[in-house]
């Protein structure tokens, strides 16, 4: 069983940077990781994955060049960092952990059977 907890969600302005934060515990083993979003009357989506180790990154086409997913396993934290933000980025911002352990990053949102409860971005225009 594991557990995640998202944090850092806030209100920004336009064109603003933020970092949201997942704090993962409750396995032993290392998982590949990712971040979706929830935008209301909208289905969740894919936003960033990151494999196990860190070494491989995938990014959604529709923030790909400004956003960055990245992890620190010696504090079991994965992060998503935001640059230039719209207000189309408004959305609820979900960490999942994969399915698999040892695996590479993914996007689907089948591949990911654990999830937080999320963190609320929104940005001002």
């Amino acid at each position: 069983q594991v557990h995640l907890v998202e944090s850092g969600g806030r209100l920004v302005q336009a064109g603003d940077s933020l970092r949201v934060s997942c704090a993962v515990s409750g396995r032993s083993s290392r998982y590949a990781m990712g971040w979706f979003r929830q935008a209301p009357g909208k289905e969740r989506e894919f936003v960033a994955g990151i494999n196990w180790s860190g070494s491989s990154t995938t990014i959604a086409d529709s923030v790909k060049g400004r956003f960055a997913i990245s992890r620190d396993n010696n504090k079991n934290e994965v992060y998503l960092q935001m640059h230039g933000l719209k207000p189309e980025d408004t959305a609820v911002y979900y960490c999942a952990a994969a399915t698999d352990p040892y695996g590479p990053a993914v996007t689907g949102i089948l591949d990911y059977n654990s999830w937080g409860r999320g963190t609320q971005v929104t940005v001002s225009s």
